[in-house]
């Protein structure tokens, strides 16, 4: 297997992590923007070709009040796709979960923006109905189902996009015809594939771990590669000689480590060589005292 060694300088994906979010939060506004506007004219031209008898403003309102409970709903979705995602290997445990946050999420969805119009409509003067509760909501989770599935593909396909991007780090597979005896009990490397190319990375080099849903990002020399397993798993197979855990979230390299700065509340703040800031638990603070002598 050949690899190439560890990218030193920045690349496009250090230059972009600091503007993720921004362009997280601007692609999902503008989408729900774009869609309630060309979904109003749309409505209001049906409006018009069957004579209906309704005013200009009102299917600005329909769509605009469900854009914005829709826009308004997206950190739950993507809270609840970090903590149930849907990959190859648990789409079957995922799915039923799924289904059931496509009820909650159109609950919801429904009494938001049926909350919106009469509060619009009332204002104007005049009254929204709904109609029959169970017959209309029903309705609506035909539509709202696609919707929920559409968000959730959508979330999925691009933290897919960003881990290749970013790179996804692996333990490295031990040779089939290794006896069980010898094989390393802890990992020496971690083997990283990004973009079509591998790199290896001494497990001593990393300086931090940080845990993220069913991830555990590897901190090395600035850049974070995730792990798809759990902190508690991969505290077992790091050396606890060098590597501790500083919070329910958080390992830390004590070669790594520059200070360490008590805090009022019993916990502390873990200062790496890099500048990096790792909270610390007071729970966790006596692994410390050896480094701190």
């Amino acid at each position: 297997m050949s690899t190439d060694t560890l990218p030193m300088t920045p690349t496009a994906w250090d230059r972009f992590r600091p503007w993720r979010r921004t362009f997280e939060v601007g692609f999902w506004v503008v989408m729900y923007c774009v869609n309630a506007t060309a979904n109003s004219a749309v409505t209001w031209i049906d409006i018009q070709r069957a004579h209906l008898d309704f005013q200009a403003w009102e299917p600005a309102v329909w769509e605009w009040s469900s854009a914005i409970v829709c826009l308004a709903l997206v950190p739950a979705v993507a809270w609840y796709t970090r903590w149930n995602p849907v990959r190859f290997d648990t789409w079957r445990r995922a799915l039923p979960l799924h289904v059931l946050g496509s009820v909650a999420w159109s609950i919801v969805h429904v009494a938001g923006m049926v909350a919106i119009r009469k509060a619009v409509y009332a204002a104007q003067g005049d009254t929204y109905d709904f109609g029959p509760v169970l017959r209309e909501w029903g309705y609506e989770y035909l539509k709202d189902v696609r919707s929920y599935a559409s968000l959730v593909a959508t979330m999925e396909a691009w933290r897919w996009f960003l881990r290749r991007w970013q790179g996804e780090a692996s333990l490295l597979s031990q040779p089939d015809d290794a006896p069980a005896a010898v094989l390393a009990e802890r990992p020496e490397r971690f083997l990283v594939r990004k973009l079509g190319k591998e790199f290896l990375i001494a497990a001593n080099d990393v300086e931090a771990l940080q845990a993220s849903g069913n991830y555990v990002n590897l901190r090395v020399r600035g850049h974070e590669y995730p792990l798809r397993s759990t902190m508690a798993t991969i505290e077992q197979q790091l050396d606890p000689a060098r590597f501790v855990r500083v919070h329910r979230s958080h390992m830390v390299n004590l070669d790594c480590i520059a200070q360490i700065e008590p805090l009022d509340t019993g916990d502390a703040r873990v200062v790496l060589r890099d500048g990096t800031v790792v909270p610390c638990s007071r729970r966790y603070r006596d692994a410390l005292r050896p480094a701190n002598a």
